[in-house]
């Protein structure tokens, strides 16, 4: 029996390009096993946004070198951001790592799979050409099924473009996942029908700008056209997308979702930062009243909705000044959900390359738990008005032994029922208690009837 292995690290893009690995492993008769030294091939996923995620593929790389000694004929791919879209960086990973024998970029199969192809053909590994395992995306002719280890799961993540043009300061992805690409509709489409018919209830549309989807075409209309084609699939119950970008997010485009009733109310566009000196620095393209003034603009299109928004503190010249701009912003605007990082200077970067790097690390720690604490009483202020409603969950599974889902705008709800199975199925349940990140739920409980009074008769 032939088994593969695979390992991702960082963004729910690496989750999907790792999900294909592996479809297309299994089309060629291999089975998944959760060990890496017990597989004959082994594909490890990477990310480069911060130090300690790249530090995690050397460390594993180190892990496997003695097997790959004693065991010459297991097959060692690396791909993703660490490799990213250059020529010149796979070789220069080449001569640092002679124990991998593929290296792909970001969302590519193909290099694996013909190297794979090639040896059961009986060509020797060290005879094929190398230089034709740096490709670019290809259209995906072929319907994706999904890995075995994957299947009856209720959620799936679809990239719908590669790449990025904005280029911020402190981005890598532009220098590692190359210039934006958008897949084509129907592809897409296709995909998206795929994955129904194999039980997935709800799927995230991924972009590094989502909302610029289709524009590397001329169309403008991409994102809005391919939500409501998507919203015509029966078996679909959900659709999200992320992340979205301040200066890209269309009023047609909320309008969409608005009207759409499988397009989720659960918008997230990072902010970064809360000080214009800071934002300009970032080159993010938008001040913070214009922030503002988005935010309102959302929440006015769609009711009910959920933002989330993403911050970085400690930015290269951030002071005491710029971080209060960023604790004000959150306080006023009271978003649902804030995803936090501090700064880490990434090589190659703008940032990297002309800014230093000036915030302390305590510093940095500091500002980041000023934060935490700030979303942690927001978002328990407005969990707390769910308490007693009735609300509908996408149940994901258990977790716990309870049973674990979400509300259309991404709120984690538990509940309890052993009678059934809840698993991709959408539950009507009423909140018994809140907290910042999740709530507790139960099932409705049923009416008592009222007892029928019977009048006497006379006689």
């Amino acid at each position: 029996m032939k088994r593969y292995h695979t390992t991702f690290w960082g963004c729910q893009m690496n989750e999907a390009d790792t999900q294909r690995v592996a479809a297309e492993l299994e089309k060629l008769g291999y089975t998944y096993t959760d060990t890496a030294e017990e597989a004959d091939v082994v594909v490890l996923n990477t990310c480069v946004v911060r130090q300690s995620a790249e530090d995690k593929v050397y460390g594993k790389l180190g892990a496997l070198k003695p097997v790959k000694a004693a065991r010459p004929d297991m097959v060692i791919s690396v791909m993703g951001c660490l490799v990213g879209h250059s020529d010149k960086q796979a070789q220069a990973l080449r001569k640092s790592w002679p124990l991998v024998d593929v290296f792909m970029g970001p969302s590519e199969t193909r290099p694996l799979v013909d190297f794979l192809r090639a040896r059961e053909l009986d060509k020797a590994a060290e005879e094929f050409d190398l230089s034709t395992m740096v490709t670019r995306y290809q259209a995906q002719d072929e319907e994706l099924v999904l890995p075995s280890q994957d299947r009856g799961r209720v959620l799936a993540n679809v990239p719908i473009m590669y790449g990025c043009d904005h280029v911020c300061t402190f981005c890598i992805i532009p220098y590692r996942r190359g210039r934006e690409r958008s897949r084509p509709l129907d592809e897409i489409e296709r995909e998206v029908r795929s994955l129904a018919r194999q039980g997935v209830k709800e799927v995230m549309l991924l972009g590094q700008i989502v909302d610029r989807y289709g524009y590397d075409h001329g169309d403008y209309q991409g994102l809005p056209r391919l939500l409501r084609r998507l919203n015509s699939i029966e078996e679909l119950e959900r659709v999200r997308f992320l992340t979205s970008h301040p200066n890209y997010m269309t009023q047609d485009l909320l309008e969409t979702v608005a009207e759409l009733p499988k397009v989720m109310e659960h918008i997230n566009v990072p902010v970064q930062a809360g000080h214009d000196e800071t934002l300009r620095r970032m080159k993010r393209g938008y001040t913070v009243e214009d922030y503002r003034r988005l935010i309102e603009r959302i929440r006015a299109t769609i009711p009910n909705v959920a933002v989330h928004t993403d911050i970085i503190v400690g930015f290269c010249g951030e002071t005491d000044e710029h971080f209060q701009g960023t604790v004000d912003l959150l306080r006023d605007l009271k978003l649902d959900k804030v995803h936090l990082a501090k700064y880490s200077p990434r090589p190659g970067t703008v940032s990297a390359k002309i800014m230093a790097d000036d915030v302390p690390a305590e510093e940095k720690e500091r500002r980041h738990e000023v934060l935490n604490e700030l979303q942690s009483e927001v978002g328990a202020e407005i969990n707390a008005r769910f308490e007693g409603q009735t609300v509908e969950v996408l149940v994901e599974g258990k977790h716990k032994g309870k049973w674990r889902g979400r509300t259309r705008n991404d709120k984690l709800v538990f509940f309890d029922d052993p009678s059934r199975d809840w698993t991709g199925q959408l539950a009507q349940v009423e909140i018994t208690w809140t907290g910042p990140w999740s709530m507790q739920a139960r099932l409705p409980q049923p009416r008592r009837a009222e007892r029928e009074v019977i009048p006497l008769l006379s006689v």
